[in-house]
Protein backbone atom coordinates (compact mmCIF):
# COMPACT_ATOMS: atom_id res chain seq x y z
CA UNK A 1 0.00 0.00 0.00
CA UNK A 2 0.96 3.35 -0.88
CA UNK A 3 0.65 6.41 0.90
CA UNK A 4 0.33 9.72 -0.73
CA UNK A 5 2.04 12.96 0.13
CA UNK A 6 -1.53 14.10 1.37
CA UNK A 7 -2.11 11.48 4.17
CA UNK A 8 1.23 11.50 5.26
CA UNK A 9 0.70 15.39 6.23
CA UNK A 10 -2.42 14.74 7.85
CA UNK A 11 -1.02 11.73 9.88
CA UNK A 12 1.40 14.00 10.96
CA UNK A 13 -0.96 17.27 11.73
CA UNK A 14 -2.85 14.48 13.87
CA UNK A 15 -0.43 12.94 15.72
CA UNK A 16 0.88 16.47 16.47
CA UNK A 17 -2.68 17.76 17.81
CA UNK A 18 -2.80 14.12 19.75
CA UNK A 19 0.26 15.05 21.26
CA UNK A 20 -0.67 18.85 22.01
CA UNK A 21 -3.98 17.43 23.51
CA UNK A 22 -2.43 14.77 25.81
CA UNK A 23 -0.32 18.05 27.37
CA UNK A 24 -3.67 19.83 27.68
CA UNK A 25 -4.74 16.82 29.43
CA UNK A 26 -1.75 15.97 31.73
CA UNK A 27 -1.96 20.41 32.62
CA UNK A 28 -5.47 19.84 33.63
CA UNK A 29 -5.57 16.45 35.57
CA UNK A 30 -1.94 18.65 37.50
CA UNK A 31 -4.36 21.57 38.03
CA UNK A 32 -7.17 19.66 39.84
CA UNK A 33 -5.13 17.07 42.16
CA UNK A 34 -3.11 20.44 43.17
CA UNK A 35 -5.76 21.52 44.46
CA UNK A 36 -9.06 19.72 44.07
CA UNK A 37 -11.21 20.59 47.67
CA UNK A 38 -8.73 23.77 47.61
CA UNK A 39 -7.24 22.97 51.29
CA UNK A 40 -3.70 24.24 50.08
CA UNK A 41 -4.96 27.48 49.74
CA UNK A 42 -7.64 27.76 52.62
CA UNK A 43 -10.67 28.67 50.33
CA UNK A 44 -12.78 25.31 51.65
CA UNK A 45 -14.51 25.50 54.87
CA UNK A 46 -13.48 23.25 57.20
CA UNK A 47 -15.67 20.47 58.14
CA UNK A 48 -16.05 20.07 61.87
CA UNK A 49 -16.48 16.21 63.84
CA UNK A 50 -16.32 14.67 60.24
CA UNK A 51 -12.76 12.95 59.40
CA UNK A 52 -10.19 15.39 57.77
CA UNK A 53 -10.00 12.39 54.72
CA UNK A 54 -12.29 11.20 52.29
CA UNK A 55 -14.15 14.78 51.73
CA UNK A 56 -13.75 17.50 48.49
CA UNK A 57 -15.60 20.38 48.41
Amino acid sequence: MQLRENDVKEVDELRNELEDLKSLVNTLLTIIMEEADGVQSGAAPSLTDHPRRGYCM
